[in-house]
């Protein structure tokens, strides 16, 4: 690995101190990249690999404790050129986070501040999205906080409201204004409840953005998709048309995030309905890996297995340009 790769040099001062991540993980972060990550011999891609350009839409800072060394270097084994933080919002006690269960998106992730000050002192490698619990009386003015400094989308939105309350109404409005995509974790009756009434959201808000991940959005590939509450990833032949493959396909302003158990899940189900779904559906699909592993390979790591299943379903290099990078640029400005 050579370090024309390293960004070390083309940093701002490193900002105050904050609660998620001391001085001492960013200057070895930085130090990581200076003198280029030490990566287990024959295990995996590094950038550049087979000259594809990977875009991760979806990783977090503080994910189940990892920590920003360690996903840094994630994310060089698996291949990728930049990454997108998704924070979470703050820690709260309320009904959107059922009443601080979630908070830390379910997952250990660290908030806005975190994801701001690690991208800025890494900013090749990183670009970060701005988040708030939608049901705070604040949570605009907390997002747009982080949009005016730079953030890329409104992210991960991951909590237990309607799809269309007045709190997530005022994001999706927020997202048109500063043109960037709202990122929807789909979880039924767990996150984000409705999905069957969201393309009234799509129609209602055109200019707005959105980009569906988790396991009600892949479940509902599948048009006889129907056990919601115990079957979250159901295995087996697909058939076509299922809610997901109609938002897509009827909703310029719907497009879909490949990452996580749940979106592999929907492809190697049935890959043959995958090939096809791919092609379909090339230009609205974006990779992101959303793995909390430490390896960046292997079964662990289902980011690594996602670029390997889109390698494998996709022989057409101009279609996978698209869903590694093309459409994240297109629907991202990175």
């Amino acid at each position: 690995m050579n370090n024309d790769d390293c960004d070390f040099g083309d940093c701002s001062p490193l900002p105050s101190s904050s609660p998620g991540i001391s001085r001492r993980q960013f200057l070895g972060t930085s130090a990581l990249l200076a003198t280029g990550a030490t990566i287990a011999p024959g295990c995996a891609t590094l950038e550049g690999t087979r000259g594809e350009t990977i875009i991760d839409i979806h990783q977090h800072v503080g994910y189940s404790r990892k920590n920003p060394d360690a996903l840094l270097q994630h994310q060089r084994v698996m291949g990728v050129t930049k990454t997108i933080l998704l924070p979470a919002g703050r820690n709260v006690n309320s009904p959107a986070t059922h009443e601080g269960v979630s908070n830390g998106l379910e997952a250990k992730c660290l908030g806005n501040e975190d994801c701001y000050r690690l991208a800025r002192v890494h900013r090749k490698h990183y670009a970060f999205a701005a988040n708030e619990v939608p049901d705070l009386a604040d949570a605009i003015e907390e997002i747009e906080k982080y949009l005016k400094l730079g953030g890329v989308a409104i992210a991960e939105q991951k909590f237990g409201v309607e799809c269309d309350s007045p709190g997530m109404q005022r994001i999706y409005e927020l997202a048109a204004h500063y043109r960037v995509p709202v990122l929807m974790h789909w979880q039924y009756k767990r996150f984000n409840y409705g999905f069957d009434r969201f393309h009234k959201m799509l129609q209602k808000y055109p200019k707005t953005t959105f980009i569906g991940h988790a396991q009600t959005w892949w479940a509902h590939v599948d048009k006889n998709y129907k056990d919601e509450t115990s079957n979250l990833y159901p295995k087996g032949k697909v058939t076509p048309g299922g809610l997901t493959d109609r938002y897509l396909r009827d909703y310029p302003n719907m497009y879909g995030d490949l990452s996580a158990g749940s979106g592999l899940n929907a492809f190697k189900r049935d890959e043959e309905h995958g090939r096809n779904f791919f092609i379909r559906h090339q230009d609205k699909l974006i990779y992101g890996s959303d793995c909390n592993d430490s390896d960046g390979f292997g079964e662990k790591c289902q980011g690594a297995q996602m670029i390997a299943e889109i390698r494998k379903l996709v022989p057409d290099p101009k279609i996978r340009r698209k869903l590694f990078s093309g459409n994240a640029k297109k629907v991202f400005g990175i």
